[in-house]
C-alpha cells in the first residue's frame, strides 16, 4: 500500500482510512428493525446480518485514501448547500448471483431521486479530488445481510417491517475500521442539509 498504511500515520506519509458517505437512519427505525433482524438471523443463518449500529444507506464508498483527502471532499459537498428531503424505506431485495443473493438490502420507496441527487453531488466532488469514477448507477438502498459464502445463499421469504417516512437531515463521512469483531463505523464529519 505504499507510505501511510491504513488506519495510521508514519513518518513518510500521512493518515489513510476506508471511508464513506452515508446517510444515518433514525434511533426507531434501528428498534423497528432489531426484531426483524434478530428473526431472520434464525430462519437464515447463512447470512451475516448487519449490526444494528451499522444501518445506514450508502450514498459513495470512497474507498483506501488520506483523511485529509475525505474531509476537503466533505468541506466542498458541504459548500455545495445539499437539501434535505423525505425518505422511506420499500422492499426487500437482493443482488444476487443466479437464483442465490450474495448481499440482502431494503429499498428506498420515497427518496430515492433525492438520495440520486445527492450521491451525484458526492461523486463530483470525489471525481474532482481524482478518485476514480464509479462506473454503476446509484441505487439508494440499506444493505441488512451478506451471504457467508462467496456463492450466495437463498433468498429468505420474509417482508421488512414497514417503517415510517423521516426527513434525511444529515450526510456523514465515515471511516471503517475491520477488525476481529467486524466493522466498526466512525463518523467523521457530518454535514447538514439544509
Amino acid at each position: 500500500m505504499g507510505s501511510g498504511q491504513l488506519d495510521q500515520e508514519s513518518e513518510t506519509g500521512p493518515l489513510r482510512v476506508r471511508g464513506f458517505f452515508g446517510l444515518p437512519i433514525p434511533d426507531e427505525h434501528r428498534s423497528r428493525l432489531r426484531e426483524y433482524m434478530q428473526a431472520q438471523a434464525v430462519l437464515a443463518p447463512k447470512f451475516r446480518w448487519t449490526p444494528l449500529e451499522n444501518l445506514h444507506l450508502t450514498i459513495r464508498f470512497l474507498g483506501h485514501l488520506e483523511l485529509e483527502t475525505a474531509i476537503r471532499i466533505a468541506g466542498r459537498v458541504e459548500a455545495s448547500a445539499p437539501r434535505t428531503f423525505t425518505m422511506q424505506m420499500g422492499e426487500l431485495g437482493a443482488f444476487k448471483r443466479g437464483r442465490l443473493a450474495r448481499v440482502l438490502w431494503i429499498g428506498v420507496s420515497l427518496g430515492a431521486t433525492e438520495a440520486a441527487e445527492l450521491a451525484a453531488t458526492v461523486e463530483a466532488e470525489c471525481v474532482r479530488e481524482g478518485l476514480e469514477a464509479e462506473t454503476r448507477p446509484y441505487a439508494a438502498h440499506m444493505t441488512i445481510a451478506r451471504s457467508r459464502r462467496p456463492e450466495g445463499a437463498p433468498v429468505p421469504a420474509a417482508v421488512p417491517p414497514v417503517l415510517p417516512a423521516w426527513r434525511v437531515a444529515e450526510l456523514i463521512l465515515c471511516r471503517r475500521h475491520l477488525g476481529g469483531g467486524g466493522a466498526r463505523y466512525e463518523p467523521i464529519r457530518t454535514i447538514n442539509l439544509r
